[in-house]
């Protein structure tokens, strides 16, 4: 579609993605029970609404998974990013951590914590491994090179935002069955017509959305791409490691977390 020229990747999958899903239910009912035979007035309406809806949609989703990200690194005790760089976290082996503390700090020119240091004062210590992760964040941008990295990234930011529209999504999907139940009760509930036949379509997209909303998307499902994401960041220095007598270029395109 045209429309898509507009949007990044990122933007396209972790953004305008979640906005379709949550309003899949009103957009079904509004390319069914619409008839596009002719394109009148009503469709062009039809067709603002739609753009309008899915804006308005994506720009809530990204507000509300920002609110939401912050109350997960709270109740997990920080960004994975900063949480799997402590040496108590297992997830990395703590040779690895070593070169990569290594590499960062002198990227950064501070020094890095040391096992006593982290012991004696965690925060002092997160706030290190904070600026590794926005060095790391400034320098993978390249998503040809990092790939992996940008593949998490998406899946995360798909997640997160989805979530955060989740409430409103299963609201929308409530209004659009009570709009198909009042209009087949306007027609004696009668599914041979072809008004019939397109309010349970609808109706079946309603089922399908709420079954989806409710089992896949939660608070699980994103804290697990958090978790991939964060590993894979911290992973990326690797590959800055052996980068690092090459020739610097410049990064293509950004991370959008």
């Amino acid at each position: 579609m045209e429309v898509f020229k507009f949007f990044d990747v990122y933007s396209i999958r972790a953004r305008l993605f979640p906005a379709i899903i949550a309003a899949a239910p009103a957009l079904a009912a509004l390319m069914l029970l619409i008839s596009w035979k002719t394109f009148e007035l009503s469709n062009v309406i039809a067709s603002l609404g739609i753009l309008v809806l899915l804006w308005a949609i994506a720009d809530f989703s990204r507000a509300r998974g920002r609110a939401i990200e912050g109350k997960l690194h709270a109740e997990h005790g920080g960004m994975p990013s900063i949480t799997m760089f402590r040496r108590n976290d297992p997830t990395i082996d703590a040779g690895s951590k070593d070169r990569y503390r290594a590499f960062l700090a002198d990227k950064l020119g501070v020094a890095a914590p040391s096992p006593a240091d982290e012991s004696a004062d965690l925060t002092v210590a997160d706030a290190f491994y904070s600026q590794c992760g926005n060095w790391l964040r400034q320098n993978t941008r390249d998503t040809k090179k990092f790939s992996i990295l940008f593949g998490e990234n998406v899946t995360y930011g798909f997640r997160r935002n989805l979530l955060g529209v989740k409430v409103l999504a299963l609201g929308l999907n409530i209004v659009v069955v009570a709009v198909c139940a009042f209009i087949l009760w306007r027609t004696s509930w009668d599914f041979r017509t072809e008004l019939g036949n397109r309010t349970t379509v609808v109706l079946v997209v309603a089922a399908a959305h709420a079954a989806y909303m409710l089992l896949a998307v939660s608070r699980v499902a994103v804290w697990d791409a958090s978790k991939a994401y964060g590993r894979e960041l911290i992973l990326s220095c690797e590959q800055l490691l052996m980068q690092q007598t090459s020739p610097t270029r410049k990064p293509l395109s950004a991370h959008h977390i």
